[in-house]
């Protein structure tokens, strides 16, 4: 059966969400999940987050999405050890380190991979099933056709979203929140820069395209594809930072849709709750233009009706969906909104009304004009019947007893119920009935009082004999059963763990620091060939998302867990700065894979690295293979979606070039050859001058982009000698140049 997945950033939205059907929760904590701003659940709520939700046969995954520090490792693992001993069904995981951990220790709890780990393919869902995964979350641009391929290939269970907020970029490789606010999307503190406003500048002529939310992509709703849907594992609705009532809202619709009982009001009805506009996502392949909704980042509503008289400050609205009294409505005005709640609604005559189908008058200070149009924010009746649903029981569980009931014996009840048997007697004997024994119709209305458990009572069996059992007894014995039957539910579930395996020490001999280079076109290659460097990345690059693979000779630099299944046999590589390696059990886990070296993120500073260089040292008895990237625009996000096809430059593109601009900088955007895009770093890590301090890398990395032959000639001489140490004046510009993390801690 399909399971449909639901958010919960509260206990409220958790029962919110079970209230209205879902089959499985996930949440996150204080520490490691992907939405670090959400409520979240400490262990004490946690506790009571599993009874409420196992009672009820609902499954809790916990999200421990985020890349994992080396002096965090040890909180790390006592959370994991604990959500075990709780009893929470699987953990949803980004960093390798935190993979392993669950994998190598426990047997009942699962490891599912995040679509954090940017897995849109077979090859890689290959690799994570061969390496103890029992789920993998797919990434949002991976189309149904392929998810059914890849599911059919690989033979395990998958997650897809199916509603909800989209990233513009692929999941877990953005680090613009990071770089620009040192708020770290990959630490779950994403600032959401895709919601920002930029103006899109036509570089080659110097031109504005005009501002816009232009990377602010729609909200998915799949809604009218269920059917197609039923044969994945687990249907995910994005929204642990939504409030309870939204939650109700979507999982009660798609509850709805897969058992085949919604309506089109219904679907209306998701409306009514935040939503960005809807895209069908490219799940369903949408048009690149309709992904993004450029207008507005926040919740748009929907139109309800236009502006269509002024009276002074009395404004007419004529209707085409009804308006009530304390709904949330703006109106858009010379492209600004004026928002407000309806706290008095006038008809005609001026009298006023709780309701109006047709027209109606409101009266507020802000200038509009005849023709702006009128949209609902929040549906005040709407979510008072959200607020209702909220806590009740969306299904109850059979209750069947076998009654034993004897004058002189004790009272013996057989249950059975959640699956499982429980056995009451009573302490004290019963009594032989003078006049009146008890019936079953009695021991019937006594066992029916259930509606504060889950429970309903289904089959009773009893056979009168001439006893009599006192009401009193009958509560008492109901009260037992149920708890005993919750009891045994609870401490069904298994917590098992393993007994721990030596690992085999992994380490490499220190070599003399050299420099390999990253390029973008041929005339870089051209130019980092004359200037001597050996590895240089160009036609052997193996990307982390969008790949076909081909048939490629020599080593590789690979920036996908696909791309390292698929090449491991036959090609020597190193693993890119894309697989967010922070901690020494990262590395570890890629060179057992086969990795040469290992890239690591731009997200770690100095501190941090030393500390990773440490730990592995410790854990290996020797050094780890490592990459760093030490110059370049550092790629800000990739993206399937491409700004300027939205902007009517499809044809055009190719020839020119292009950036984004706000109040803090530029933007340079790359296109490549299949229209996906990368959105570059205004300035340029320039990280040069700290070589000769930086311990333990053997390759620094000279990231080349949109740099000339010339610019490409002059940064290696240049890079070359702070490395040799021929070179003693500072080479970085405090107006063009930033050290990124190097210096500062991201949180």
């Amino acid at each position: 059966m399909t399971e449909l997945l639901a958010p919960a950033g509260s206990m409220e939205a958790l029962k919110a969400a079970i209230s209205n059907g879902c089959d499985a929760i996930y949440l996150g904590m204080q520490k490691f999940g992907a939405r670090a701003y959400s409520s979240n659940f400490d262990f004490e709520s946690l506790k009571e987050a599993v009874t409420y939700a196992h009672l009820r046969d609902v499954k809790i995954y916990v999200a421990m999405n985020t890349i994992v520090f080396e002096n965090e490792m040890e909180e790390m693992k006592e959370q994991i050890r604990q959500l075990n001993e709780i009893g929470v069904d699987g953990i949803i995981v980004q960093d390798l380190a935190a993979f392993d951990y669950i994998v190598e220790n426990f047997v009942d709890m699962e490891a599912h991979c995040s679509t954090q780990m940017g897995i849109d393919d077979a090859d890689g869902t290959l690799l994570f099933k061969e390496l103890g995964a029992k789920r993998v979350v797919l990434s949002r641009e991976v189309e149904i056709k392929k998810v059914k391929e890849i599911k059919r290939i690989a033979e395990i269970p998958l997650e897809i979203f199916v509603h909800g907020a989209l990233c513009v970029s692929y999941s877990g490789n953005c680090l613009m929140s990071g770089l620009s606010g040192y708020r770290c999307a990959n630490r779950g503190r994403c600032v959401g820069s895709c919601r920002k406003e930029y103006e899109l500048m036509d570089k080659t002529t110097n031109t504005s395209l005009g501002k816009s939310y232009i990377l602010s992509t729609k909200d998915l709703n799949t809604i009218d594809y269920t059917d197609d849907l039923k044969e994945i594992d687990s249907l995910k609705i994005e929204g642990r930072m939504k409030d309870p009532t939204y939650v109700a809202n979507v999982v009660s619709k798609y509850r709805l849709a897969l058992d085949h009982k919604i309506t089109e009001d219904d679907k209306e009805n998701l409306k009514k709750t935040f939503n960005r506009t809807f895209t069908k996502g490219y799940l369903f392949r949408e048009d690149k233009r309709n992904i993004t909704n450029i207008s507005r980042p926040n919740n748009f509503g929907y139109e309800i009706g236009t502006i269509s008289k002024i009276v002074k400050d009395t404004y007419e609205i004529t209707l085409t969906r009804p308006l009530n009294q304390n709904d949330n409505i703006r109106i858009s005005h010379n492209k600004e909104d004026v928002n407000l709640t309806v706290a008095k609604l006038y008809d005609k005559n001026g009298e006023l009304i709780n309701k109006a189908d047709h027209v109606c008058y409101i009266k507020i200070k802000e200038k509009l004009s005849v023709g702006d149009l009128v949209y609902k924010t929040k549906d005040y009746v709407y979510n008072k019947e959200l607020e209702a649903s909220l806590e009740k029981e969306f299904k109850r569980f059979s209750l069947d007893i076998r009654v034993y009931a004897s004058p002189d014996s004790k009272l013996h009840i057989d249950a059975e119920g959640l699956g499982h048997h429980y056995s009451y007697e009573s302490e004290e004997l019963l009594g032989e009935a003078i006049t009146n024994p008890t019936t079953k119709e009695q021991v019937i209305k006594q066992f029916s009082r259930l509606n504060d458990t889950i429970f309903e009572l289904n089959h009773v069996e009893f056979e009168e004999c001439n006893a009599f059992i006192p009401a009193k007894l009958l509560n008492a014995a109901r009260r037992d059963i149920v708890l005993g039957l919750y009891d045994l539910k609870l401490n069904s579930q298994e917590k098992r763990t393993k007994a721990l395996e030596a690992k085999e020490k992994i380490n490499f001999t220190p070599v003399q620091p050299y420099l390999t280079a990253s390029v973008t076109t041929k005339e870089q290659y051209d130019a980092c060939v004359s200037c001597g460097i050996k590895d240089i990345y160009f036609d052997n690059v193996v990307r982390r998302n969008q790949n076909h693979y081909k048939d490629k000779e020599g080593q590789l630099l690979i920036g996908g867990y696909g791309g390292i299944y698929h090449y491991r046999e036959t090609n020597p590589f190193v693993t890119d700065y894309s697989l967010n390696v922070v901690n020494a059990t990262s590395c570890y886990e890629l060179f057992k894979l086969g990795a040469k070296r290992v890239t690591l993120s731009y997200e770690l500073n100095k501190s941090q690295i030393d500390d990773l260089m440490n730990a592995y040292y410790e854990e290996n008895d020797g050094y780890p293979a490592l990459e760093m990237i030490a110059y370049g625009r550092t790629p800000l996000m990739f993206t399937k979606y491409c700004p300027m096809k939205k902007m009517n430059q499809c044809s055009i593109c190719k020839t020119r070039s292009y950036e984004l601009k706000d109040e803090r900088g530029t933007f340079p955007i790359l296109s490549h050859e299949d229209c996906t895009t990368t959105l570059l770093n205004g300035k340029t890590l320039n990280l040069l001058d700290e070589l000769q301090t930086i311990k333990g890398i053997e390759a620094f990395r000279l990231n080349f982009t949109v740099e000339s032959k010339e610019q490409v000639v002059k940064i290696i001489h240049m890079a070359s000698g702070k490395l040799n140490g021929s070179i003693n004046q500072a080479v970085f510009n405090q107006e063009t140049d930033t050290r990124g993390h190097f210096n500062k801690e991201i949180i």
